[in-house]
């Protein structure tokens, strides 16, 4: 190899290494629930149990994966379901494309595809249709099978709800 073809080889190294340590936030000083409140969100957001997560702080783009999927019942007539790995994008207390989190209603599992933060209050659409419920509900992180209440397994949890899903038309 001439000296230019390994200085340019070393120069593209350089610029992969600090690329990829911009686009991905894993470091020890701050876990993935650390970062969404970063963006204004409280750390329940997300149930306990988050292995690894990447952030592209220039893009918002965000993946935070556990060990499995992870579901758990709230309200008596919510059952939420996080698959293994959820992705999105977030900026100031907003999460916009969000996959991998879904809600029971009634009888339909709704994919939850936005959640954005206004005042006091987290609204979660599903598309045309929301629901607003206070923040104090997600101080604490959820979780996996028995939601809030972990202590009273047999009983669902009980969480606030200011609004009804409605319809956002």
């Amino acid at each position: 190899m001439t000296l230019t073809a390994i200085s340019t080889f070393l120069l593209l190294l350089s610029f992969t290494a600090v690329s990829l340590a911009e686009i991905t936030d894993t470091s020890d000083a701050q876990s993935a629930y650390e970062a969404l409140a970063g963006y204004g969100f409280p750390i329940g957001i997300l149930p306990k149990g988050v292995v690894s997560y990447e952030l592209d702080r220039t893009t918002g783009s965000f993946r935070a994966n556990f060990n499995g999927s992870c579901s758990f019942a709230l309200e008596g007539s919510y059952q939420l379901k996080y698959k293994s790995t959820i992705t999105g994008y977030v900026s100031d207390r907003k999460l916009t494309q969000l996959r991998g989190v879904s809600v029971k209603v009634l009888f339909l599992w709704l994919n939850i595809v936005e959640v954005s933060r206004s005042g006091d209050n987290l609204y979660f659409s599903v598309g045309i249709t929301s629901a607003s419920f206070p923040l104090d509900n997600f101080y604490v992180c959820p979780q996996c099978g028995c939601g809030l209440d972990c202590d009273n397994v047999g009983k669902l949890s009980k969480i606030r709800r200011s609004n009804p899903f409605v319809s956002s038309i």
